[in-house]
């Protein structure tokens, strides 16, 4: 599954859409289409997948509420499975990135609170405990195959990676994040695609209104 079958897909049907749909798929595609061009380029390509994985999930919310955000696409996580009947994520996180998801939920570079005690805001023993409830969380969700919880652990240590990234936390090309950069990229390049395919195969769904709406000089 990739950009060109995804907008065949998108440009045959997308009359049928809801115009934020259309919207958020013309976007998440244009996003995708660009990913796929960077493969030499891992931190660039991760980053232009996480921005078409911000265009399917992401609303206009209050500035008071915007640290909710990881809540929001938990929720989003919720609908997309239960839209999966051909079980694609399933497939992809139970058959063929077990294994690389174990490895990052053992990775502490993304985890946001090992990155808050080397900043002084906890203490050691209370990174290393939250780090092991995680872990062991994470493992409960991934032995009883618990889809939408697995999303939640993922992308909530790839939402560090992001902002590590976005935020000038990392060199470009750095060797010293790159395990998480190569993993991540894998996972958001298979995920995001499956994602938009949901979405466009359920346009009678409220994907509700998307950010920054087209306006007309």
């Amino acid at each position: 599954m990739n950009f060109s079958t995804l907008k065949d897909y998108q440009r045959l049907h997308r009359a049928n859409f809801h115009p934020n749909l259309v919207l958020r798929t013309h976007r998440a595609l244009s996003w995708l289409d660009r990913a796929e061009k960077a493969d030499e380029d891992l931190d660039a390509k991760f980053i232009f997948l996480w921005i078409s994985f911000n265009a399917c999930y992401a609303v206009d919310i209050d500035q008071q509420y915007r640290e909710l955000e990881k809540v929001q696409f938990n929720h989003f996580f919720e609908k997309i499975v239960n839209l999966d009947s051909e079980q694609l994520i399933y497939k992809q996180l139970w058959q063929t990135f077990s294994t690389t998801i174990r490895i990052l939920l053992d990775n502490p570079f993304v985890f946001q609170p090992f990155w808050d005690f080397h900043n002084g805001r906890i203490s050691e023993s209370e990174w290393t405990e939250r780090f092991k409830n995680a872990k062991a969380k994470a493992g409960y969700a991934l032995a009883n195959q618990d889809a939408v919880e697995v999303l939640s652990v993922l992308f909530n240590r790839l939402y560090t990676l992001r902002n590590q990234l976005m935020h000038g936390g990392a060199t470009w090309n750095s060797g010293a994040n790159r395990d998480q950069v190569r993993d991540g990229t894998k996972l958001l390049g298979t995920l995001v695609p499956i994602i938009i395919h949901i979405m466009m195969n359920h346009p009678e769904t409220l994907w509700g209104d998307a950010h920054y709406p087209v306006v007309s000089n």
